[in-house]
């Protein structure tokens, strides 16, 4: 199976732009998620020129969101942005809105509720323009808070932390499937979702957990190497070496319990590769080290 050529940011949330999640915004992260992160996506988008559209389905206030990020991208000098209010999938299947996801360069879907995303958009013309230009072009797939959780096949669409210890209370569904073996969680230290991430794994222990912190993100290339970008954490939980797991044979509500789950810790400029399961300490070098062993 060939490599997509495309590329996905997944961004762990930062300030509040629509979720219903936060009460209120946190300054300090909205400036660096300006200038950080959006910085970055524009860079990998090609550049201020660049069409970016900004997709607001998962919230509940996309006027508001879209006029943030509006005036994000503007900050930074872009000048060619649009926002997508798709509502419903009768809106997914206008033309209109299938019409701009075939010309532009970048796509960024807004934090909310990530099940209205994949109840949205599963199925439909305008999520099979997005794969095939991601799988065949130099096509960039951004994210955050629940945008960036929908990113991949196995998605999470609910959990309360202080219950994810507890067999069952950790809920899975199919996400918008542009990466396969990961499952993403975001505002993952300040809400304390380890356990919900570690339970979510134990059920699917091919599947690597990305917990993204605020003001943080995952460059992921090639469908398989990733660079940890912005000011905060990222935490990498590995199932593949689990030994014992109680998960399968207990009642829902009960404790869960597992051993030797792999964990590991990537600031800024560390990387892991998903198919060898390997973490870099420098996520750039180790991608050319990489393409030379495949080479020989």
């Amino acid at each position: 199976m060939s490599l997509p050529v495309g590329k996905l940011i997944a961004i762990g949330g930062a300030e509040d732009k629509g979720s219903g999640e936060n009460g209120n915004a946190h300054q300090g992260n909205l400036n660096f998620f300006e200038l950080g992160i959006l910085r970055r996506i524009v860079e990998e988008a090609g550049g201020p020129l660049s069409h970016i559209e900004v997709i607001t389905t998962a919230s509940t206030i996309p006027y508001e969101v879209g006029n943030n990020y509006l005036d994000a991208f503007g900050k930074i000098g872009c000048t060619n942005i649009g926002v997508m209010h798709i509502r419903n999938r009768e809106d997914a299947m206008k033309e209109e809105y299938v019409e701009r996801a075939r010309v532009c360069n970048t796509v960024m879907f807004s934090g909310g509720n990530q099940l209205r995303l994949s109840a949205t958009f599963g199925g439909t013309k305008f999520l099979d323009i997005l794969h095939k230009r991601y799988k065949q072009e130099n096509f960039l797939i951004a994210g955050t808070s629940a945008g960036a959780m929908a990113m991949s096949n196995t998605m999470i669409y609910e959990g309360n932390a202080t219950r994810a210890h507890l067999k069952g209370e950790v809920k899975i569904t199919k996400g918008l499937s542009f990466v396969d073996t990961v499952i993403i969680d975001s505002h993952f230290e300040k809400r304390g979702r380890f356990n919900r991430l570690a339970q979510a794994v134990a059920t699917n222990p091919s599947c690597i957990g990305i917990g993204l912190g605020e003001d943080t993100g995952m460059l992921i290339t090639e469908g398989d190497k990733m660079e940890a970008i912005g000011s905060g954490l990222v935490i990498i939980i590995d199932g593949h070496h689990i030994l014992h797991s109680n998960i399968a044979d207990i009642p829902d509500g009960n404790p869960i319990s597992i051993e030797n789950l792999k964990v590991h810790f990537c600031e800024k400029g560390n990387g892991y590769i998903i198919s060898d399961r390997k973490f870099l300490m420098e996520a750039r070098k180790g991608a050319v080290v990489r393409k030379q062993v495949d080479v020989e």
